[in-house]
């Protein structure tokens, strides 16, 4: 017998002979093709397919655990109680790692799944609760899916202090669908367990409870914010150092904890926090707003455990006394060829938007011209803006990107706008967001054009904050 199928550590001592194999090296040593009916090259081909997207995944089930992939609705290893993912991790920039994507974990039907009100005996805990990751790396250079190399395979369950984090989203969730909402359900409702759609078909719907509106097909995922905090804490063994805002408790409502703590502060002009911190300066530092809101949560920066793992961006905002807000809010510059590739909800910039919760640290000014920390709020985008207002300007944005003007300048040779503007949509506008005229990308047709990036109006940011 190759592995014990009723105990977990036997499937997980197993799994790891698969570490440093590739899928290729797996279809090639496995000698049992019994539960193959495809011949060995053309298996290989088939489930190398990109397009195919469990197909890794039946590779590592049928070529090395030797079971035929199914879509039962019990664990994958019934009797140890484990499923098993297949997942992969990239190396960033600067040669960190993190997860490429979230881990889907099961189909939500939302016409049953709010009679599981017991998480404890819920459908998705019961697949869920022990995950065997399998780990490959994903790189770009590589055209063959079935060369990804295969680092790690570990077993995994929530630690109790996530789990409390995991619980409460799973009632948002629940509580969400309930209320006759899951056509509006967003993966940035909530902290590591997420509702992530799962046909990018948009014919594709399912009824939901409570609502005649048909909403489409999702499921419980691990965001990809807390896979990346798995793969480095649990999985990797590297842990980087990460701060926390909560000290020794398992808090559920990770919300209500940061803005209880940071709204004792409410009130206090930033010269009495600075004070009170004891940051002292000559010159007042760029990022000092951003100082204080960190210090008032008990950390330095921004990289703290509950932000990393939520994916949660702190975004300082001040209202000056005329009850306006200087900024735009900006987000990564987007690259003019590969939007013209990419559909709506596989765009870079709805997966930020969709998977992002955001935390407004707001400063009000006095007539004296002194700033007060007035108050903090978690903020994520509707449903019905994202797919509404936002969705125009990147839909109108890439079909500039796709045909672009004949003229990109001026008779005095200042480039022209081209995009989407601030008076053209109540929420989001495309403008620069180079250093200058200088720093440029190519379009499509191989002319450069300055960088641009998407913008969220300062009005619409106004809106948000004065309706909280």
């Amino acid at each position: 017998m190759l592995y014990d199928k009723t105990d977990k550590y036997s499937i997980e001592k197993y799994a790891q002979k698969m570490v440093g194999k590739t899928f290729n090296d797996i279809c090639k040593e496995d000698l049992n093709d019994a539960i193959v009916i495809e011949s060995g090259s053309t298996y290989a081909l088939t489930h190398g397919d990109k397009r195919r997207k469990g197909g890794l995944g039946e590779i590592v089930e049928e070529r090395f655990f030797h079971y035929k992939a199914n879509s039962d609705s019990s664990p994958d290893f019934k009797e140890a109680g484990v499923e098993l993912k297949v997942t992969p991790y990239k190396i960033n920039k600067n040669k960190s790692i993190s997860a490429k994507e979230r881990l889907v974990l099961t189909m939500i039907d939302y016409n049953s799944v709010i009679n599981e009100k017991e998480f404890d005996s819920s459908h998705f805990w019961y697949k869920s609760q022990w995950l065997l990751l399998v780990y490959y790396l994903w790189e770009k250079e590589i055209k063959d899916r079935l060369d990804y190399r295969i680092n790690y395979a570990r077993l995994f369950t929530p630690s109790e202090e996530d789990l409390e984090v995991i619980r409460n989203d799973y009632f948002k969730i629940i509580e969400k669908i309930e209320a006759g909402y899951a056509h509006e359900l967003s993966e940035s409702d909530t902290m590591y367990l997420s509702a992530c759609t799962k046909s990018s078909d948009s014919s594709i719907v399912r009824t939901q409870p409570n609502n005649d509106i048909p909403a489409k097909p999702r499921a419980f995922a691990y965001k990809s914010s807390y896979m990346t905090y798995v793969l480095n804490h649990y999985i990797h063994g590297a842990k980087p150092k990460y701060e926390s805002i909560i000290k020794n408790d398992n808090v559920k409502d990770i919300e209500a904890y940061i803005t209880d703590k940071i709204n004792k502060h409410k009130g206090k002009p930033v010269t009495e926090l600075c004070v009170d911190y004891d940051i002292k300066f000559d010159k007042t530092p760029k990022n000092l707003y951003a100082m204080l809101a960190y210090r008032m949560l008990g950390i330095t920066s921004n990289n703290a455990e509950e932000f990393v793992k939520a994916n949660i961006k702190v975004k300082t905002i001040r209202i000056d006394k005329n009850n306006t807000i200087k900024e735009n809010m900006s987000f990564p510059t987007f690259d003019f060829i590969s939007i013209t590739k990419q559909d709506w909800e596989e765009s870079e910039f709805y997966e930020l938007l969709s998977s992002t919760k955001f935390l407004f640290i707001v400063y009000h000014e006095q007539e004296d011209g002194i700033y007060i920390f007035n108050h903090a709020q978690f903020w994520n985008i509707p449903y019905k803006t994202l797919n509404g207002e936002v969705k125009d300007v990147w839909e109108k944005t890439k079909q500039i990107a796709l045909n672009p003007p004949s003229e990109l300048k001026h008779a005095n040779g200042k480039y022209r706008g081209i995009f989407p503007k601030k008076t053209d949509n109540p929420v989001c506008h495309v403008r620069p967001h180079g250093r200058d005229s200088r720093d440029t990308l190519p379009l499509l047709d191989g002319r450069e054009y300055p960088k641009q990036c998407f913008w969220l109006n300062n009005s619409y940011v106004l809106s948000v904050i004065e309706n909280n």
